[in-house]
């Protein structure tokens, strides 16, 4: 039989499992199908009090996330000790003490080796299998009473302790020191992003948490967050040092911008594209970005640093331009025609295996067409 820690609380994930799971009940009903993309984990994290759930009227849907499932609060009948304070302290026990003594009783304790030969036993002392085989055996354990007989009184444990066997979760789930209770689900049919907003809504409209509990969104969602973050940060650093460059390369920050400015209209076509292929803004989407934004620099100098040439030259502005775009216009399309015929056979043929690379090489030629035209 299984002993406890000696605390009164009780386990509370098993108030939130019904709840949950009718919180992202859902996809089910929605008629999308079972396979799934991304897989999320809704993490609730517990204290150790006992509280009073707030229930709230209807269920909630949420499109796209399909294949719900909590984490199963499996119970299994446990002996109970509770150890009464007042009654402890009329016979002068120590909780502590007797938690000890009853630990020692029950579970044994190893107080010293045992060397026969080669070989090394423990030497565990505990009380015999007849004195602790049923919970009326625990209840006549003998533990000290100071209190009595001038301190080497002893009395029943059931004196001082309520001991049951009642249905204990087999285990506990922690992290960071924490209760939690893990409801996960998959996406599929929407974007990741959307589907963890609409799921945020209808719980937070849903559903009040009691002092202590909150609610944390990881697995897929939080390593997309992760990626996104790394990625805007070092964007805008790459962005920064481009145009820091581009000024040491020009001399003038006029020059520079001029460059930086096909940088928009790259993103154009790039956004366009997404939407024309019904895909999302994903890590790849965003890497494709980047990549783009390399290549419109790239072209951008590639005219700049011409006209400059023509300047140079003495020659009228509107002869520079007409002039200079002209002599450059090979060169750019050669340069976006290569990235292009790169990547124009990921978007044929079944998307298995290319999850990746679709978003990447849609974002990327849709941001050459713009940024070669409108340049």
């Amino acid at each position: 039989m299984r002993v406890p820690q000696f605390f009164s609380q009780e386990n509370v994930g098993q108030l939130f499992a019904p709840r949950m799971q009718q919180i992202v009940d859902e996809g089910r009903g929605a008629g999308l199908p079972s396979a799934a993309d991304d897989r999320v984990r809704i993490i609730l994290v517990l204290v150790d009090t006992q509280v009073d759930f707030v229930h709230t009227d209807g269920a909630l849907s949420v499109p796209g996330a399909v294949d719900v499932n909590v984490e199963q609060q499996i119970n299994v009948p446990q002996v109970s000790i509770k150890i009464d304070r007042e009654k402890a302290a009329r016979y002068g026990i120590n909780v502590g003490d007797v938690a000890q003594d009853i630990q020692l009783f029950l579970n044994g304790e190893n107080v010293s080796s045992i060397l026969e030969g080669r070989r090394t036993f423990d030497l565990n002392v505990r009380l015999q299998s007849s004195q602790r085989n049923s919970v009326e055996d625990i209840r006549d354990i003998l533990v000290d009473a100071p209190a009595l007989a001038e301190g080497n009184g002893k009395i029943p444990l059931r004196q001082v302790a309520d001991v049951n066997v009642q249905d204990e979760p087999y285990a506990i789930s922690r992290e960071s020191v924490q209760r939690l209770l893990v409801v996960g689900f998959n996406v599929q049919g929407r974007d990741l992003g959307s589907v963890i907003a609409d799921t945020q809504a209808a719980v937070n409209k849903e559903i009040k948490l009691p002092p202590g509990y909150y609610i944390e969104y990881g697995g897929q969602f939080e390593s997309q967050q992760a990626a996104n973050r790394i990625l805007l940060s070092f964007g805008i650093l790459a962005i920064f040092g481009a145009l820091l460059l581009l000024y040491k390369a020009f001399g003038t920050f006029r020059e520079a911008l001029l460059v930086m400015f096909n940088l928009p209209l790259a993103m154009i076509g790039g956004i366009v594209a997404l939407y024309l292929a019904g895909a999302d803004m994903s890590v790849a989407a965003i890497i494709g970005f980047i990549t783009l934004f390399g290549i419109a620099t790239r072209n951008g100098i590639i005219l700049v640093s011409h006209y400059n040439q023509l300047r140079e030259e003495g020659k009228p502005l509107h002869e520079v331009v007409v002039q200079g775009t002209l002599d450059r216009l090979v060169p750019v399309l050669m340069t976006a025609a290569t990235a292009a015929l790169g990547l124009i056979p990921l978007l044929w043929g079944s998307p298995v295996g290319k999850e990746l690379e679709r978003p990447l090489a849609q974002v990327v030629l849709g941001g050459l067409v713009t940024a070669t035209l409108l340049n």
